[in-house]
């Protein structure tokens, strides 16, 4: 998730759509002056709590599978330890107890907000509950992450995904629905477009819907279906500032576009918590074919390829990650809006150092790494350090002929440790002046 954008240069035009963003004015007369950008994010609270409905107890064999991890839990401290500890208020302590896992609903939520020249203000409120379905030791943490967010560009974002274990981890169920009414800008196909020269201004609403049912064939490894729709109306396009012919009305422009398909999908995932994983692996491969029987525009295949890998150094709680995502269309042209792009997979979180949308081209791969640590000794605070690489192939060649790096850094605010959930908070910068502020509830894979 997104919180807000910083480039060098101020590319939308905006009017005045709340007395709430009034102060933002005032910013960009000092941003104009001072011919400086300016980027901050402040958070104006947070909640989060724990929520026993049933269950107290558990076998011997769960009581000691989750010993280690209650004994790491109670060792933390989260928000809420600093909070109670500023008012100097005792503690309701709820102490993580072996085997008391049923029906407890771990919940953090963020309000939060941002500016920049970009995006001016952004008001945010994020949430994510985690659960687990049923006693046993080995069923893995559920989670569910939403968040609605408004922009002084008129943008609202509504994502609910989630990721739900059955007992035993016999079934997988993972949902990824989004709504959009977004203003935005794209940049054309390739990797050579200019941030400046080829930013063409688009109006749009959009649906996404992606559901997978996965079943268990072996130890971690799951197969099964998943339906996929990605609907856009509404479509209005203003072009590129240079005056020039876009790449989208090159490609053909729609008013409206569907891409809908039943893909047959791949799982394996050694992650124990999605939220913020460690020790763990996790691989998904998902092919998607797109047809008009079933509403597409135009008969086209999607593969996406998604690997990641989380190796815990010695025996600290440090974590070195990586990240491999690659999309692919073809058989078919997708829809432009459906094509492969940066910050585009489900929780808008590739591409770090770039705008969303920035690259898109009919076939993308990225990689990326992440080294997360703590700074205090209780993992109360704790920061990364990351970089990525990402290229699109050019149109119509489509061939891969750059690649777009970035960099950055970040900082960790345990939110719930119970869920181990952090309010992360990154900086990240890319090429030609592309930099910008990333907030996420979670970590950003």
């Amino acid at each position: 998730m997104v919180i807000a954008y910083n480039y060098t240069e101020k590319l939308i035009p905006h009017k005045f759509v709340s007395k709430l963003f009034l102060f933002s004015n005032v910013i960009d007369r000092i941003a104009r002056s001072s011919k400086k950008t300016i980027g901050f994010v402040f958070l104006l609270g947070y909640i989060s709590f724990s929520h026993a409905q049933s269950d107290t107890t558990g076998r011997a064999a769960d009581v000691k599978d989750s010993l280690q991890q209650c004994e790491k839990e109670n060792a933390q401290r989260d928000i809420g330890d600093f909070y109670r500890a500023v008012i100097h208020k005792k503690k309701s302590e709820e102490i993580c107890v072996p085997g008391k896992k049923a029906g407890k609903l771990h919940v953090a939520v963020l309000p939060a907000a941002g500016y920049s020249l970009i995006t001016r203000l952004a008001v945010v409120v994020a949430a994510n509950g985690a659960f687990y379905t049923d006693n046993e030791g080995k069923t893995k943490l559920s989670a569910i992450n939403t968040s609605i967010a408004y922009t002084q560009n008129e943008q609202i974002i509504l994502p609910i995904l989630s990721n739900i274990w059955t007992p035993g981890n016999k079934l997988n169920l993972v949902g990824d629905w989004r709504y959009y009414k977004y203003p935005e800008y794209t940049y054309g196909l390739g990797g050579h477009s200019s941030a400046t020269q080829n930013a063409d201004l688009l109006h749009y609403y959009n649906i996404i819907i992606r559901e997978a049912v996965l079943k268990e064939v072996s130890h971690s490894t799951y197969l099964g279906f998943a339906y996929n729709l990605d609907y856009h109306w509404g479509v209005s396009e203003f072009g590129p500032v240079d005056g020039s012919e876009s790449d989208f009305k090159k490609y053909g422009f729609a008013s409206k576009s569907v891409s809908s398909g039943i893909s047959a999908v791949a799982l394996f995932d050694s992650r124990k918590n999605t939220i913020n994983p460690s020790d763990a692996n996790y691989a998904s491969i998902n092919f998607c074919p797109n047809f008009t029987f079933l509403g597409s525009d135009h008969d086209y295949r999607s593969l996406i390829v998604d690997m990641r890998k989380y190796i815990t150094p010695g025996n600290s709680d440090n974590v070195l990650a990586f990240w491999s995502y690659n999309w692919f269309t073809f058989n078919g042209n997708a829809p432009y809006l459906d094509l492969p792009s940066t910050g585009w997979d489900a929780y808008a979180n590739m591409g770090r150092g770039y705008i969303q949308s920035r690259f898109r081209g009919k076939n993308l791969m990225y990689l990326e790494t992440e080294y997360r640590f703590n700074i205090t000794r209780h993992g109360f605070l704790g920061g990364v350090v990351f970089a990525n690489a990402q290229s699109v192939t050019d149109w119509p060649s489509n061939k891969f002929t750059t690649i777009a790096p970035a960099a950055g850094l970040g900082l960790r605010i345990k939110v719930n440790k119970h869920s181990n959930t952090n309010v992360c908070i990154d900086y990240g910068f890319g090429l030609n002046g592309s930099k910008g502020i990333f907030i996420n509830l979670g970590e950003v894979f």
